[in-house]
């Protein structure tokens, strides 16, 4: 009963949101850009974006094994496996810079590499699939594109410097060490599972995909004009996968694991949307921060603009999908595509929070130099973002 309070509450919340008559409102202020944000982000983006996306995240907690992930990231592991499972881990993992820390502790004292580990430990908060589909909707495909690659690369990259920086401490680490596994059967095959997820990640990607540029008649454009008809021949497959594949209780922890997800996610999101609106508007309004003063700050692309951001996103803490509309908000007050990108690739990764339980897992020194390491190449790759773009 509590919960269905709380689904009905959520529910009331969004249709105001949804519905609410910003136009009407007799003042144009900080608190009209507020509401009008939080509507527009309620039209936009909840029903075909965030609503997929809880169900995908709460697949992932339940019907993928954590040994699955696990095995890979050992000191015996093949290393180029290895990296590549860490770099790519954030696609399938829906988690914030604090959510990751417990599996990153875990992995760690089982016997993972240095290497492995810190950049699982980047990747799963940096990128995931919801990550870059609203990132590219709402900052654009280049931000988005960006993302994506810049948080792959980090991660591998972070990894590799970890590595050989405390290589001789690794060394030691592992002399006596081993990894374990305990042994997890499926339920069903793995090309089953697989293809359920493709096709709830097709759902998601097709029922967002954007307008292209006028005149666009590329394969884009055509994409854009079966965008439907595909989202509706993915979300039939996964029906039929669902009904035949899949037992009532497997489902009834799918449902509750997504309902976690949102229940965790959606009211901290409202807030960063609202706050982000109040704070500093929508793109052509003024909030409480004029455009001015942040233009200053994280205007154009020079060297303090994207190191200033990389440091406030190093240290701020966002839960998952709130650094979107906060950007957003950003860029509408003048804030430079580089500097956001930077923004982008030190902020959801780290927080003081995860900095802290960092520090815990693998000492002060190896945490002062992973932290060190994401806000220097994020102002760096900000820094070059900014030139090209």
């Amino acid at each position: 009963m509590k919960e269905t309070k709380k689904l009905l509450l959520m529910t009331a919340v969004f249709l105001g949101c949804f519905y609410f008559p910003v136009e009407l409102l007799p003042f144009r202020n900080p608190v009209f850009e507020a509401l009008a944000l939080v509507r527009w982000y309620a039209r936009e983006h909840v029903l075909l974006c965030l609503v997929p996306a809880f169900f995908i995240a709460g697949a992932v907690s339940v019907f993928i094994k954590q040994s699955a992930v696990i095995k890979y990231f050992g000191a015996k592991a093949n290393k180029i496996l290895a990296y590549s499972v860490a770099s790519v881990s954030g696609a399938i993992l829906a988690v914030c810079s604090c959510t990751v820390l417990p599996l990153f502790s875990g992995i760690y004292k089982r016997g993972a590499g240095l290497g492995p580990a810190t950049a699982f430990l980047y990747s799963g908060p940096a990128i995931n699939v919801l990550a870059i589909i609203m990132t590219a909707r709402v900052l654009g495909w280049q931000l988005g594109v960006a993302r994506a690659l810049g948080a792959v690369v980090f991660s591998v990259v972070i990894g590799l410097l970890m590595h050989i920086i405390f290589l001789k401490e690794e060394r030691a680490r592992h002399a006596n060490g081993s990894f374990s596994i305990d042994g997890e059967k499926e339920s069903r095959p793995l090309w089953k599972n697989a293809l359920y997820f493709f096709s709830m990640v097709s759902v998601l990607v097709f029922a967002n995909w954007g307008k292209p540029q006028v005149g666009d008649t590329g394969f884009v454009g055509l994409l854009f004009r079966m965008k439907w008809y595909l989202t509706v021949a993915f979300l039939v497959m996964l029906i039929v996968m669902i009904i035949r594949w899949f037992k009532k209780s497997e489902l009834k922890q799918w449902t509750k694991a997504s309902w976690n997800f949102a229940n965790q996610i959606m009211p901290l999101l409202f807030w960063g949307v609202l706050i982000a609106g109040l704070l500093l508007g929508r793109s052509g309004g003024e909030g409480i921060i004029p455009s001015k003063f942040i233009t200053t700050l994280v205007g154009g692309n020079s060297l303090f603009a994207n190191c200033f951001a990389s440091i406030a996103g190093a240290f701020m803490y966002f839960a998952t999908l709130t650094e979107i509309p906060i950007l957003r908000g950003l860029i509408g007050s003048g804030m430079g595509k580089g500097p956001a990108l930077a923004l982008l690739l030190a902020g959801p990764a780290l927080s003081l929070p995860n900095m802290l339980v960092i520090r815990g897992v693998i000492g002060g020194k190896k945490t002062v130099v992973y932290v060190g390491l994401v806000i220097v190449m994020a102002a760096i790759s900000g820094i070059l973002f900014g030139s090209f773009v």
